[in-house]
Order: structure tokens, then sequence, then C-alpha cells
């Protein structure tokens, strides 16, 4: 299955080489463009059903924004879920539920992200949603790009997990040879 994703990330212009600041504040040499897959609905439905295949029925889908919403929806769609999502709070950092969603004591829940490299975003998420009740289920996401190794407190699953090099900014090769560095993810890193 991990070739085929892949194989739809290189068709769609979503795998790109260079040199990126990612979300986490790591640099890299690869990065997984998911808004340029997930921009065609019938790739979004389709990695959207395979998602959801791993997860038993639940009560609702969760998603970090702005990366996971598309296909956050999708999962919902193929397990007959709600859809909600958190934003961070420019105050504290933390996620939060805004924009009136709510969520209930002993509701399950699936986490789902477009791509995971240290998880930070998904156990976010996730400690929203237990600190409100609720149980979640699991976590999935499009990509792993961190080889399996990101913890997330429960159990995962991954449509394609990759090896990717990344380095801390300080100790990173592509920016000691005074490669320009980009940044394509959709929030600013520290």
């Amino acid at each position: 299955m991990s070739e085929s994703i892949l194989e739809e990330f290189r068709k769609t212009g979503a795998y790109l080489k260079g040199h990126f600041r990612l979300t986490s504040g790591l640099h890299s040499n690869e990065y997984m463009q998911c808004a340029l897959v997930l921009q065609h609905p019938d790739i979004a439905e389709k990695f959207g059903r395979e998602l959801a295949a791993h997860f038993p029925k639940c009560d609702i889908v969760v998603s970090p924004a702005v990366g996971g919403l598309i296909i956050g929806h999708e999962v919902a769609r193929a397990l007959g879920a709600r859809f909600l999502f958190t934003e961070r709070d420019p105050a504290t950092g933390k996620m939060i539920l805004r924009r009136g969603f709510t969520v209930h004591p002993g509701e399950t829940a699936v986490v789902i992200e477009d791509v995971v490299t240290t998880g930070g975003s998904t156990r976010d998420v996730i400690e929203t949603l237990e600190a409100a009740g609720v149980k979640v289920l699991g976590a999935g996401s499009i990509i792993d790009r961190s080889g399996g190794r990101a913890d997330l407190g429960v159990p995962k699953v991954a449509l394609a997990t990759l090896e990717v090099t990344a380095w801390p900014a300080d100790f990173c090769p592509l920016c000691q040879e005074g490669i320009p560095v980009e940044k394509p993810g959709s929030r600013p890193t520290p």
C-alpha cells in the first residue's frame, strides 16, 4: 500500500525535494505537501476510506487544523461519524475546540492528521479530547515521517511510513551549505 500512496504524491507533485523547515522546527531535504495531493477529491476520498478501514466505528473524528482537515473529513465520512477540528489558541499555543464544536464525556474518537513527524500536534489533539472525557481509540495519518517511532500514546496507523532524514536547525548540513530554506507548511514554526 505504501508504494501506491507515494505514487499518488509523485503524480500530483506533492512529493518535494529541497531544503525545508518542518512544523516541528526540524529541517529536511524532503517534504510531503499533502494539500497538493488532497486537492483531488477522488484521491482524498480513497485515502480516507483506506484509513477508516483500520478503525472501529466511533462518534467523532477530530483533526488539527489546517493540515488534517480534508483527510479527517474523509475518514469521518467513511466511518459515518461527526467531524470536528482543533485550532491552536494564539494566547497559549494549546489545541482547543472552537467554532461551537463540543464533545461529551464518554464519546469515542479517532484523531486524523495528514503527516506525522514528531507527533506533537496529534498528541495535543488527543490531550484536548481526553481532558474532556473522550475516549481516543487511535490515531491515523496519510504519512508517518518518523519511521514509525512517533509515540502518540494510542494505537496508530499510517498509509505510508517513511524514514526521512531531519535535523535540528543548528546542525542542518543544508543550512551549513548556504542552501535557502523553504517553509511550505500551514503554520509558522518557532
